[in-house]
């Protein structure tokens, strides 16, 4: 039998590449979806939990008593109910997971390690009774020195967080323990040599605080466990299948009898890949024996949930005077937040991943402090080091008068150039992103005093891995399509339009849902720009066996030969003289007569993805900068940015919009304040200044298409490299706005305002 690519529809029509219809809009913009605080039972409690008020704290006790004799409370967890972890690295799916942190970090044991650390929960048959049980609780703590900036946690006799953490990755092995978890390093070349060529160097130092995805949903969980052990949850997640993992090894349940279903996801950015509230609902229902359902507050959300890591970070970077980069040394220290585990590893991968350097060296610490455990936040750790490039990459263009899209357009990765922290890369779009930009009318376009113009480049690997989907034909037609990586950007869109194209059927008759953990096989979390990029590759794998299916069904009904069928155009067409005997029939055709040719007609993909492309973007904005108040205004913004192909434009194009607005809010106003008491002192929206639909402009996207030859629709990840450009794209801008250099992050209008008096061109 033959077929054809697959890539063609029924009255020549195709879908990927087009702007089609959500599948889940109608329920999300009339409120019908259900999110994690949304779902209930019959029967069911309400969980909370009793958080530390201190930033550093010996546990000494915790008497329960007296909430446990509270009436209406069925159930009281503490340290005392999540059994101990050994200190070593598992996997958990493609995860390596040190599960001694996460469950001390799920429940504090020996000590409290930061303000909000989760220290007992109740379960009680109203929130008054639960919020009352909790002040039953009686903790005894022994305050202890706290340490919260980066560099004075890796100082000789700071605070010590862990007294078994000693630095991995140094030889020999430290002889005493420190809060520097880890040193990670990369080279390429000889950089001391490369310096010797400079006729130029700059090196500066850079510091970004640290900042919440900021979801609109807060983290919610149902969990309800059966008399046998068999327990199902509902929990607003990335990755159920992770949850499951966690769950399981924290509690001792055996992973098949944990059902976990990811509700709809109010975002997630990277926030929600972590546990908080599942194993504590699941622990509680357990010994209460009856549902359990716990959200968190917003304030919670802050103290208690992991924001991405501040940092410090010193960049030096050397250039002949024609403007070639020759040699370029980064030092990256991360805030890891009370448990070791910052991005610091891709914040040194991608550094300057943007440019073909012969001579790199990279050295990244990973330090832990008491703050929250730290979280992914899209493309984790290159933001905050492709600041720092970016910001001395334009410093360099201005001391050798170069245009700054020239300076990077010169230096650019490209096919064949080798990555400092390994690959080769294959086709990539960097420079095609660039020229982009120069053609647009934004980049000639006239300004004003105080206002300024900024670009930037940015870079993410992207990756691939497990991934299972499947397809079912239904008896009137239509297509069953199964995933198992949650949606957070409409991944629903794409997969049923890469169905629909492989099988040649309608849009509208293609039924996308995102399975449960008992639906499907293993699915890695959606993150790293991976769901739309494996998801459809298993589809196209599970359409295949569907397409040689009918195959075979056409040659059993017209008593034909292999060779004498092919599928195209949504049917098993009958080839040669075959054609004059029979017609061709469409997949709906073969529905209805399934049962007498075989049964069910279904197909599976079940991949770990391989081929991931990287992806490259260059963004470039105009800001305004009111010399009286420091307040910095975002006038116009674009975003040029390689997607491989675009399976659905217009969700492509609101990643790259999305992800600007929040690295405005990280350039700007976005950052964790601390007290010298530990304690976080603006944990709520309010206080925490989140960018709004005020306060920026309509962002214009553009889709460069550099097709990823290892994906069978050329498709690469977009959702992470959007955040990257920002940070340095607006600092370049407020150099041309104000000629100064702003080195610390957010820029925002106290700092502006005294770094404009300081230079005496602020108006009184």
């Amino acid at each position: 039998m033959t077929e054809s690519n697959g890539h063609s529809q029924t009255n020549g029509e195709h879908y990927v590449g087009t702007r089609t219809i959500r599948p889940d809009g109608h329920d999300k913009v009339t409120g019908r979806a259900r999110f994690g605080a949304d779902f209930n039972l019959p029967g069911q409690l309400i969980g909370r939990v009793l958080r530390s008020p201190h930033p550093h704290a010996h546990i000494v006790s915790i008497d329960t008593s007296k909430a446990e004799a509270l009436p209406g409370v069925k159930a009281v967890v503490t340290r005392d109910d999540f059994a101990d972890q050994p200190s070593e690295f598992v996997p958990a799916g493609e995860m390596m997971m040190n599960y001694k942190d996460v469950v001390r970090n799920v429940m504090a044991r020996e000590k409290a390690l930061y303000e909000g650390h989760a220290v007992a929960a109740v379960a009680a048959t109203s929130a008054a009774v639960a919020r009352k049980a909790l002040k039953l609780i009686d903790v005894t703590y022994e305050v202890l020195p706290h340490v919260i900036d980066v560099v004075e946690a890796m100082r000789p006799g700071a605070p010590l967080l862990h007294d078994d953490l000693f630095t991995a990755g140094v030889e020999p092995k430290p002889e005493k323990p420190s809060n520097i978890a880890k040193r990670v390093e990369i080279k390429q070349g000889d950089v001391e040599a490369g310096f010797e060529k400079a006729d130029i160097v700059i090196e500066r130092e850079f510091k970004t605080a640290a900042v919440h995805q900021g979801y609109i949903e807060p983290h919610a969980a149902l969990a309800t466990v059966s008399e046998d052990g068999s327990t199902e949850l509902w929990c607003t997640t990335q990755g159920h299948y992770i949850v499951r993992a966690h769950c399981a090894r924290l509690l001792g349940l055996d992973i098949g009898k944990v059902r976990v279903t990811a509700t709809e996801i109010g975002g997630g950015f990277g926030g929600k890949t972590v546990v908080y509230l599942e194993p504590l609902a699941i622990a509680l229902s357990r010994k209460a024996k009856r549902p359990v359902k716990m959200v968190m507050s917003r304030e919670e959300v802050f103290k208690s949930s992991g924001p991405t890591s501040g940092a410090t970070v010193r960049v030096k970077l050397g250039a002949t005077k024609d403007g070639k980069f020759v040699a370029a040394f980064a030092e990256l220290k991360y805030q890891a937040g009370a448990f070791q585990g910052s991005p610091v590893q891709p914040g040194t991968m991608c550094a300057f991943a943007p440019y073909d350097i012969e001579n790199v060296h990279v050295v990244g610490y990973d330090v832990v402090s008491n703050r929250p455990k730290v979280a992914a936040y899209r493309a984790p750790g290159a933001p905050i080091s492709e600041y720092a490039v970016e910001s001395v990459v334009d410093e360099i263009a201005k001391k050798l008068d170069i245009d700054p899209i020239d300076l990077r357009l010169q230096n650019a990765a490209h096919e064949g150039t080798k990555a400092a922290y390994g690959p080769k890369f294959g086709p990539i779009g960097l420079e095609e992103t660039l020229n982009a930009i120069k053609k647009t009318e934004h980049w000639n376009a006239p300004l004003r005093k105080w206002q300024g113009r900024g670009v930037a480049s940015g870079f993410w690997f992207n990756i691939g891995g497990e991934t299972s989907v499947s397809l079912t034909v239904n008896e009137d037609g239509t297509i069953s399509l199964m995933a198992g990586t949650p949606d957070i950007g409409g991944l629903r869109a794409s997969l049923a339009a890469v169905a629909a194209d492989e099988l040649g059927v309608p849009y509208d008759k293609v039924r996308p849902i995102i399975g449960d953990t008992g639906s499907l096989g293993f699915n890695f979390l959606t993150g790293g720009s991976r769901s739309a990029f494996s998801g459809s590759m298993a589809i196209v794998e599970a359409a295949k066996q569907i397409r040689a299916e009918l195959c075979a069904r056409a040659c059993k009904l017209w008593e034909a030969k292999p060779d004498q069928v092919e599928f195209s155009d949504g049917a098993v067409r009958p080839l040669g003289a075959l054609a004059e005997k029979v017609k061709a029939m469409t997949v709906a055709d073969f529905a209805k007569v399934a049962g007498k040719t075989g049964g069910p007609i279904g197909g599976v993909g079940r991949i770990n993805a391989q081929g991931a492309g990287p992806s490259f973007g260059t963004h470039l904005v105009d800001l305004e900068v009111d010399p009286e108040t420091g307040r910095v205004s975002i006038l116009r913004y674009t975003v040029a940015q390689d997607a491989g192909r675009a399976l659905h434009p217009a969700y492509v194009e609101g990643q790259y919009q999305g992800g600007a607005v929040q690295g405005i809010g990280w350039a700007l106003n976005e950052e964790y304040i601390y007290g010298a008491d530990g304690k976080l002192q603006n944990a709520g929206f309010l206080d925490y200044r989140m960018p709004v639909a005020s306060d920026v402009p309509m962002i214009d996207a553009i889709l460069v298409e550099v097709a990823n030859p290892k994906h069978p629709y050329g498709v690469r990840g977009v959702g992470e490299t959007p955040i990257v450009p920002p940070l340095g794209a607006i600092a370049n801008a407020m150099e041309n706005a104000t000629g100064i250099r702003f080195t610390e992050l957010p820029m925002s209008p106290p700092k502006v305002l005294k770094a404009l008096k300081e230079k005496g061109l602020a108006r009184a």
